[in-house]
């Protein structure tokens, strides 16, 4: 722990379960084992209400899913009731009734805004405030994303940083391939381009499947790990390039650690907003060449032509040549997968996200309350 023990809260209006509430109890988990207090307020009726207690955050269930008076009074006589040093918003509606909640009190609990995803910010005097004046420092996932606030929606550079998701190097490293996909029951005659992605059409796992029968090669498999929506879009998929015998879909994992072992190739080829996916400096953790796209904040994780290879997104043919490539040269992989782990070392730990984010929130307390 650096500088004073703080006591914080993470507020989160969204009821669904991704990269962006794990984030959250990661990084609450984090600053619990630093010394400091954290507490998360949340809505009765979301997934990380009931995952917190996993992470072994103290959590209070308020309605603030949407923004009304009643969510409002909620937040603010929940905050007269409980000291706070620093609120760390998260999505829409709790950023705005903790920082109005907050800053009609007299001894207002400092905001942090934390921003998850890569869609532009809306440009209206709302969205500007909110951002620009109602936090006290804005903290993005990625470079794009900060880059756009600063210059949309007026936020300060000095109030801005981008401090992406940290990683957990130890549990994130590759382990014996071919053990692996003997007890996961994979092939182990041939290679295996893998993917492990929400469900969804923005990650590109149409592209994926083009690309693949564009190929004309039979020495490689699929491995799509990950669940949602687009399920019976992805089955659609698959049977119209040809390749139901050669995908293996292995739902959504707790522990995704084995599959990633078991990839010679991690492929996302997202054409949706994106920061920096979390799937992609776990691959890289795992010393995993990566194929991706050039949206969002991708670029600041895979270095094109160094840990990996970036092309545009949907664009099967161009997704299938980078495949072509990294298929027939071994060598070329091995030297994008240790220049990816020694890229997550250096820049995505848990412990770099947590020094990051401890020095916002105490660079954000004024001097007297440092103090006190």
């Amino acid at each position: 722990m650096t500088g004073r023990r703080l006591k914080i809260v993470h507020t989160e209006s969204s009821c669904g379960w991704g990269g962006q509430e794990v984030r959250i109890l990661t990084e609450s988990q984090g600053m619990l084992r630093r010394g400091h207090d954290v507490h998360l307020v949340c809505c009765p009726e979301s997934v990380i209400a009931e995952k917190a207690a996993d992470y072994g955050i103290p959590v209070t269930t308020l309605p603030i899913r949407k923004r009304n008076f009643q969510g409002l009074t909620a937040a603010r006589m929940w905050l007269m009731r409980n000291e706070v040093d620093v609120i760390n918003t998260h999505s829409s509606s709790d950023s705005w009734l903790f920082t109005l909640a907050s800053r009609s009190l007299l001894r207002r609990p400092r905001i942090v805004r934390t921003r998850h995803i890569g869609a532009p910010v809306k440009v209206n005097p709302g969205s500007n405030w909110i951002y620009a004046n109602g936090a006290d420092h804005v903290v993005t996932c990625g470079n794009n994303m900060r880059q756009a606030l600063i210059d949309r929606n007026g936020v300060s550079p000095h109030r801005s940083t981008s401090i992406p998701t940290g990683i957990d190097l130890e549990r994130f490293t590759p382990t014996d391939k071919d053990a692996t996909r003997q007890t996961l029951g994979l092939p182990t005659d041939r290679k295996l381009v893998g993917i492990v992605a929400a469900l969804r059409r923005e990650k590109g796992h149409q592209y994926l499947c083009e690309a693949t029968r564009l190929l004309e090669r039979k020495d490689f498999d699929l491995l799509i790990v990950g669940d949602g929506l687009s399920k019976d879009l992805l089955e659609k998929w698959i049977s119209e390039n040809g390749l139901q015998e050669r995908v293996h879909l292995a739902g959504n994992q707790k522990d995704v650690v084995p599959f990633l072992s078991a990839m010679d190739i991690f492929v996302l080829p997202s054409w949706g907003i994106e920061g920096v996916p979390q799937s992609i400096m776990q691959a890289m953790s795992c010393r995993l060449p990566v194929i991706s796209t050039t949206v969002g904040s991708i670029e600041q994780a895979v270095l094109d032509g160094k840990t990996g290879r970036l092309v545009p997104p949907r664009d099967a043919r161009a997704l299938a040549d980078a495949m072509q490539l990294l298929l027939d040269d071994e060598e070329l992989c091995q030297g994008y997968a240790e220049a990816g782990r020694q890229r997550a070392l250096e820049e995505f730990s848990i412990d770099r996200m947590l020094d990051r984010m401890e020095a916002v929130f105490q660079d954000v307390i004024p001097v007297r309350r440092q103090a006190a």
